[in-house]
C-alpha cells in the first residue's frame, strides 16, 4: 500500500501546519464517506464544486487542476496519481 505523504512543517503556534491541508480534508472525506468518494473518482470537478458537509476545500489552483484531472478507478490510485504530479510542480 501506497502511502500519499506531504509536506509538514512546525508552526510558530506549537502546532503542525501543512501547504496541503485541503488535500488532507479532500481525501479524509473521501476515506470517511462512499458517496463523496464515488463521486470524486467519477465527477472530480462536482466533488470540488459541492465540498463536504457545505464545507469547501482550500485547494490551490494547481491542487484544483490535479484533482480534475486525473483519473482513476480507486481511492488509493488517486492518491498516488495525486502524490506523484505533485512531485512535479
Amino acid at each position: 500500500m501506497t502511502m500519499l505523504t506531504l509536506d509538514v512543517y512546525s508552526s510558530p503556534y506549537g502546532k503542525q501546519t501543512t501547504g496541503r491541508n485541503g488535500l488532507h480534508r479532500l481525501f479524509a472525506a473521501a476515506i470517511v464517506n462512499n458517496q463523496f468518494r464515488e463521486t470524486l473518482l467519477r465527477e472530480p470537478e462536482a466533488a470540488l464544486a459541492n465540498g463536504y458537509l457545505g464545507q469547501p476545500f482550500m485547494l490551490t489552483d494547481q491542487e484544483k487542476t490535479i484533482i480534475q484531472s486525473v483519473r482513476a478507478k480507486t481511492l488509493t490510485d488517486l492518491a498516488q496519481k495525486v502524490n506523484q504530479a505533485l512531485k512535479t510542480i
